[in-house]
């Protein structure tokens, strides 16, 4: 089986558009590996930018998007299991898998084999960690010491609050869990990644946001809303649904809203970046991308390169 062909980088550092030509030159089909674009109806705040998947008079398939309502519940465990059917599916087309996505942690998953997505949920200690703000709650993960500590993704309270639930559940069972979570071995991958300079990343963001925002972002919360999702329910999904709805529910005004949500932005990209380094540091190879070459560029040396390691491995 050949290696999985894997393109990460942070938030509007292009990913699909590239992944989506490289899958038009090799014969590829795209797996989103993103939390929140398997969700239907949050197209503009998730970047699906879905017209991107035609290319070069091309339609490419692509999966592990708009699988879910929103409002429903998914996690990193549900992701391996959906992408074995998927990745099963691909391979038995002779067609080339193609990894795209910004949730290092779902990455990550593949490719170190962890299962902790399956370790149950503590309703009684989810309960108990809402009377903590984000930063109290980092402070807990960081005292609770487990074999989970290095892979989790802590980037919205939600992933902290889970990250302190699977730690503790490790503690207070080394053995089940010795059995039922140890490491089993992750797909073999060639990975790619995209990794602008700060201020180019910074610019490309602020322009994004700002599209996003008269161009519907505001109006796709108003339908969920509509459709009979809780303010709760989407500000957990963080980031543009969060304050987005927290404008809506009159927390905020625009320009609030509009220069809170830019910063967080630029924070969870950071954190998307600590945390690809994170795998790095994990023996996971990133062969980061020359930002200085085109998209087109960028397409023909992943797909030379990636072509001719795996003829080397033959």
């Amino acid at each position: 089986m050949k290696p999985l062909l894997v393109i990460l980088g942070p938030t509007a550092s292009g990913k699909t558009n590239l992944a989506t030509k490289v899958c038009s030159q090799i014969g590829g089909e795209l797996i989103s590996a993103d939390s929140r674009q398997v969700y239907r109806g949050m197209n503009i705040g998730t970047g699906k930018d879905l017209h991107e998947f035609t290319t070069e008079g091309k339609t490419i398939p692509y999966h592990l998007i708009d699988i879910l309502d929103a409002g429903e519940q998914y996690n990193v465990n549900e992701f391996q299991k959906d992408f074995i059917r998927v990745h099963q599916s691909i391979q038995q087309r002779n067609a080339v898998p193609v990894v795209c996505g910004g949730t290092g942690f779902y990455i990550h998953s593949l490719l170190k084999g962890h299962a902790f997505g399956s370790i149950p949920v503590n309703e009684n200690l989810r309960e108990s960690l809402e009377l903590f703000s984000k930063e109290e709650l980092a402070e807990r993960f960081s005292k609770t010491i487990s074999g989970y500590n290095d892979l989790a993704d802590t980037s919205t309270r939600k992933r902290l609050i889970r990250a302190i639930e699977i730690s503790e559940y490790l503690i207070a069972h080394p053995d089940e869990t010795a059995e039922r979570f140890g490491s089993n071995p992750g797909y073999n991958a060639i990975i790619y990644g995209l990794n602008l300079a700060l201020e180019t990343r910074r610019d490309r963001i602020t322009t994004r946001l700002k599209s996003r925002l008269e161009n519907g972002l505001i109006e796709e919360v108003e339908e969920l809303l509509a459709k009979g999702l809780s303010a709760e329910q989407l500000i957990y999904y963080g980031l543009e649904y969060k304050f987005v709805t927290m404008y809506l529910q009159g927390e905020l005004s625009l320009e609030e809203m509009s220069s809170k949500l830019e910063t967080e932005i630029h924070r969870f990209a950071k954190r998307q970046m600590t945390f690809f380094r994170k795998m790095e540091k994990d023996g996971l190879v990133i062969n980061w991308l020359d930002e200085n070459l085109s998209v087109d560029q960028k397409a023909k040396h992943i797909v030379a390169d990636y072509q001719g390691k795996c003829s080397s491995e033959i």
